[in-house]
């Protein structure tokens, strides 16, 4: 019996062997406990969320992930579901909203499959933030160490990611938290879409920085131009990804950081955005969404960040070394670079 992160008391007969993710990007979490998930995983649906072509490809390499579904509820196919036999299937409130009571779940439990919830936040939600911005991941590898009969391998990972955010803590202990503007979808032709409080707020805050005093919704919010160039902030911070679409900064494994700079310089060039101090003092950064998508890759977040908005305080630190401490856990290695200045930084 286990408890999952809905709070729900799951029983499993059997070690899985046949499962099926309706958030494909908790295979990363996977990944940082089992040296071959993609060999228990037949299928997954928000593929398109993990934001790296290249990475979706070597997670497959040895074994092809069958489609169930796209990036909403209502793109779920009970007949894939049914033809690859699960014997557990994996989601959370953004793939089956209406939670235990879901009819998705309702017919797979019908069915004597059983569910567990790997995360039971929603895009409506808005619960008081977490005190500790790693709780959803230590919250997501103790669930997969159960699964997975890793529960040392998950306890380890843990134990590497509190030791990497008391030495951000004690490196920025007695500063005083730096105006960011985190933009959660950054492209040329849309502005200005800033990250919300929860998770993207959390770990910016842990990072020693804070959001701007408009920014009150949980997840995202629009921002008017007048109010951005209004609003003091020291560094601005765009998201990029795997994918290109829009202009978006392609950033993520393995893409090359001369492209993503060259388009992150293009978000600089929409309206008004010379007027803003962050962009005349050079204090313009892109990072991959996946560092913030993947719980377990926070802290890689929390890092770079910290880096760029207390320079003094972290000059030492090393991501790329971090990065690869990572690395060591993971089943499939994450190539960098995952994050780029405008300002080329010096080796």
């Amino acid at each position: 019996m286990l408890t999952d992160m809905a709070g729900r008391p799951v029983r499993l007969t059997a070690p899985p062997r046949r499962i099926i993710l309706l958030e494909a990007r908790d295979i990363l979490t996977m990944a940082c406990l089992h040296p071959d998930p993609a060999g228990l995983v037949v299928g997954w649906a928000a593929a398109e969320r993990i934001d790296s072509p290249k990475l979706q490809q070597r997670l497959q390499e040895a074994h092809a992930i069958a489609p169930v579904g796209r990036l909403t509820a209502d793109t779920i196919s009970r007949e894939q579901i049914a033809g690859l036999s699960p014997d557990l299937v994996v989601t959370n409130y953004v793939m089956t909203p209406e939670g235990p009571a879901d009819p998705l779940i309702e017919w797979l439990e019908s069915n004597g499959v059983p569910v567990v919830f790997s995360d039971a936040s929603s895009n409506a939600d808005d619960p008081p933030a977490p005190q500790d911005p790693l709780a959803l991941a230590k919250g997501q590898l103790r669930l997969w160490g159960q699964l997975l009969g890793a529960g040392s391998q998950a306890e380890a990972y843990i134990a590497f990611m509190d030791a990497h955010l008391r030495d951000v803590r004690a490196r920025l202990d007695g500063t005083s938290p730096v105006a960011a503007y985190l933009e959660i979808q950054s492209t040329r032709d849309d502005c200005c879409w800033a990250a919300g409080r929860r998770i993207w707020g959390d770990l910016l805050a842990a990072s020693g920085g804070r959001s701007l005093p408009a920014i009150t919704a949980p997840w995202f919010q629009k921002l008017a131009l007048e109010y951005l160039i209004a609003t003091p902030h020291d560094v601005y911070i765009a998201s990029g990804g795997g994918w290109s679409a829009g202009g978006r900064p392609p950033i993520g494994p393995g893409l090359d950081p001369a492209t993503a700079r060259t388009a992150l310089a293009a978000l600089t060039r929409r309206v008004g955005f010379d007027q803003m101090a962050s962009v005349r003092q050079d204090r313009v950064h892109a990072i991959w969404t996946g560092l913030i998508a993947a719980a377990p890759l926070n802290i890689l977040f929390i890092e770079i960040v910290a880096t760029w908005l207390h320079p003094e305080r972290c000059a030492d630190l090393d991501p790329a070394r971090t990065l690869a401490e990572i690395n060591r856990f993971m089943a499939v290695p994450i190539d960098g670079p995952l994050w780029v200045s405008l300002k080329e930084e010096r080796p």
